[in-house]
């Protein structure tokens, strides 16, 4: 059997989710013809469906040494890089992935914007986790601090007290202001975790193109709101068409999205974190 004998059989494989045979077949014909990246990139596909995420980047790295435009050797190794929560890595290829279907006028529908929103998410989620995590050993370092402090106060007391002075007293009250300090701090976090809850950027305040906050939203005759440097950077490098709908667009037909530019900041007032999203 040929190198695309392998192949076909491969795809006959894969469409009934018989992915371990499909990887044999493919791997057959890796054998037969190895420099044609596809072959690769068909593996690549059913190691992600086996969650083999490894064995998927190692494929996509082969298929893109032979083509740097595949774009779904770029697409999958994303997918992958994302279950290895290497998400920078997983958020240049999965946007590599994107700007080539766009110059090469392919469809992925909403597959490939889905996965790289899917990363970013992931990203910001792990950044917000250590975040947190750091904040709470903040706030168990201070209270340890104030701890020491108070039984620092309470020593001095005890060694200078003369029968004379009322050193319950002044210890007692040493130990209400611990407390009082202690409660302060502890407060002053637990607003920090009631703000914490709502961090999270919906979708629809996002720009297609970049996937980051709408800065200065316009829509565009097909109703799509797009980032207005995005959508112009498009228009001038890649042609002159809505990247959505694809229909014929050119700059002059951009308006300003007035309605979305308030509700983005309404929320950047009220969760000016949002900022650095």
């Amino acid at each position: 059997m040929s190198a695309i004998d392998f192949k076909n059989q491969g795809n006959k494989y894969y469409a009934s989710r018989n992915y371990e045979a499909a990887v044999n077949c493919y791997s057959k014909a890796i054998i037969k013809s190895p420099n044609t990246p596809t072959f690769f990139t068909n593996r690549a596909l059913c190691y992600l469906k086996l969650k083999n995420w490894d064995q998927t980047v190692q494929d996509c790295r082969r298929a893109l040494d032979l083509d740097r435009t595949i774009v779904k050797g770029h697409f999958f190794m994303g997918q992958a890089l994302v279950e290895l929560t290497f998400y920078d890595e997983a958020i240049s290829s999965l946007k590599r992935a994107n700007d080539l279907a766009k110059e090469q006028k392919m469809n992925f529908g909403d597959d490939i914007t889905s996965a790289l929103r899917n990363a970013k998410k992931k990203k910001w989620n792990m950044l917000e986790e250590k975040r947190i995590q750091q904040e709470i050993e903040l706030q168990s370092y201070i209270n340890t601090l104030i701890r020491e402090d108070t039984d620092r106060l309470k020593n001095e007391v005890k060694k200078t007290a003369n029968e004379d002075d009322d050193a319950d007293n002044i210890l007692s009250e040493i130990e209400e202001q611990q407390d009082q300090r202690i409660k302060d701090i502890n407060d002053l976090f637990a607003q920090l975790d009631e703000r914490r809850r709502a961090r999270d950027v919906p979708d629809f305040l996002c720009g297609k193109i970049s996937f980051e906050l709408l800065r200065d939203p316009v829509i565009t005759p097909s109703g799509i709101t797009y980032d207005k440097k995005d959508i112009v950077e498009h228009l001038q490098r890649v042609g002159h068409f809505d990247p959505v709908t694809r229909t014929d667009l050119t700059q002059d037909q951009l308006i300003p999205n007035l309605a979305m530019k308030e509700v983005i900041d309404h929320f950047l007032e009220e969760n000016p974190w949002a900022e650095d999203y």
